[in-house]
């Protein structure tokens, strides 16, 4: 059988963390597994495509590469995707839409472009069909066709996917724009917790002082037990003419016997061993997380609990590691300072004075900022001792405002939103010498 090639999207920065995954989850190295910017790009096999699906924590989406040739304008992309046999992917029968990314591309509209590649599907499946063609469906296809374009080539892919690949299926529960899971996955993988290459993780605890709805610490919970980042959900490979059902079945029960319910999990932890915790000062988000931890099915491998995040102790006796998506602007109050209105829990904002500025906060925001990161700094000082602290953040000040010294800083974007992973090394407070009296 021909290799598939496929392509694996990622958020920036995480390109590196990807290729460990894809390794760890199928041994494929050297030319079959390349890092690309933007994402990785793999030659495999349809059980690839379905085990890829299921169990990559870092991929945006699957795609399988169609076709690729130089263009200069719209009528280039439509002969390119009329010679795409579509018909051997799906039916006339069934729904389908055209995703376009660009890259330096020279033409001025790329709807006209993806209008021209939706047009040359389907006159293909006219002509093939004997004139039946399928219909567009922008809100719920049941096929994606993506299409990108460089400078000067032109890539045509159809995702095996579906709905992205951050969405596991168990997130009913939410506060405002919610760190989507891939990220999360990210973060746990640049702080060393995850070694996705080795697919294991650190025996230390782990904990998210400010956990919102929890998808920090269901992502590392799973992890401990080794479930599927898919595993309570559909994907767009199950309408693809190539779908064999008796195989993803097969690949299912192989991921269920390997850690079956009540099983050891990672580093043969029990699920009453795994070291996992929350808090949030919001008892809504508490709740929120402890549903949404049920319907992932690590209920019994997490410790959700209500508090504020400067008075919280350490959850474990052991240091471990700190992992959270600290609050700013309005989100401030909603981590435990009082006095300011919190209108969205997870709402992702800058926490530079220009940044507040332009949306109408003022400087006494701003100084209350520094104020909760001040105190925030004493608190883990006076208690959390030995620890790590990793804070996800858009504010390269952000140390300043600790008044600590970060001692590594990673690159990762959420979404537009360029934004560093810093990592302090947590130590004891020292007490201030007496004074000798004069």
């Amino acid at each position: 059988m021909t290799p598939l090639t496929l392509f694996l999207p990622c958020a920036g920065g995480v390109e590196d963390f990807l290729a460990d995954e894809v390794h760890g989850l199928t041994a494929l190295a050297g030319q079959d597994l390349l890092t690309l910017r933007g994402g990785v790009r793999v030659r495999g096999d349809w059980a690839t495509v379905l085990r890829l699906n299921l169990h990559s924590r870092l991929a945006q989406r699957v795609l399988i590469e169609l076709a690729q040739a130089p263009y200069q304008n719209e009528q280039d992309l439509y002969a390119l995707a009329a010679s795409v046999a579509w018909e051997g992917w799906f039916t006339a029968r069934q729904t389908f839409r055209v995703d376009l990314t660009a890259q330096a591309s020279p033409l001025k509209s790329l709807n006209f472009a993806t209008l021209r590649i939706k047009d040359a599907v389907a006159d293909r499946f006219r002509a093939q069909a004997g004139g039946v063609r399928p219909s567009i469906d922008t809100q719920h296809p049941e096929v994606r066709v993506q299409a990108h374009l460089s400078a000067t080539d032109a890539t045509l892919y159809i995702d095996t996917s579906g709905e992205p690949l951050f969405k596991r299926g168990w997130r009913q529960d939410k506060g405002e724009a919610p760190l989507k899971e891939t990220l999360a996955a990210a973060m746990l993988a640049a702080s060393g917790w995850w070694q996705p290459a080795a697919r294991s993780v650190s025996p230390l605890p782990l904990y998210d002082p400010c956990c919102g709805s929890g998808t920090i610490v269901i992502e590392a919970a799973q992890l401990a037990l080794g479930l599927p980042a898919g595993g309570q959900r559909r994907f767009g490979f199950e309408r693809l003419k190539g779908f064999d059902a008796a195989q993803w079945n097969a690949i299912k029960t192989e991921a269920a016997r390997a850690h079956p319910t009540g099983a050891e999990g990672q580093n043969g932890l029990k699920p009453a061993a795994v070291r996992v915790f929350g808090s949030d000062v919001a008892h809504r988000m508490v709740d929120f997380a402890q549903r949404n931890a049920q319907r992932a099915g690590v209920a019994q491998a997490v410790q959700l609990r209500g508090g504020d995040a400067l008075q919280r102790l350490p959850p474990s006796d052991h240091p471990g590691v700190m992992l959270l998506n600290p609050p700013y602007g309005e989100r401030i109050a909603a981590a435990g300072v009082a006095g300011h209105k919190a209108r969205g829990r997870e709402a992702f904002q800058s926490g530079t004075l220009a940044h507040q500025r332009a949306e109408g906060q003022s400087a006494g925001d701003v100084n209350a900022g520094d104020e909760f990161f001040q105190r925030l700094a004493a608190h883990w000082k006076s208690h959390y001792a030995g620890w790590a602290a990793w804070l996800l953040t858009p504010d390269l000040k952000l140390p300043g405002r600790l008044r600590l010294k970060e001692t590594r800083r990673v690159p990762l974007w959420n979404g537009p939103i360029e934004c560093r992973l810093f990592r302090f090394d947590l130590t004891a407070r020292t007490p201030r010498a007496p004074q000798a009296d004069p």
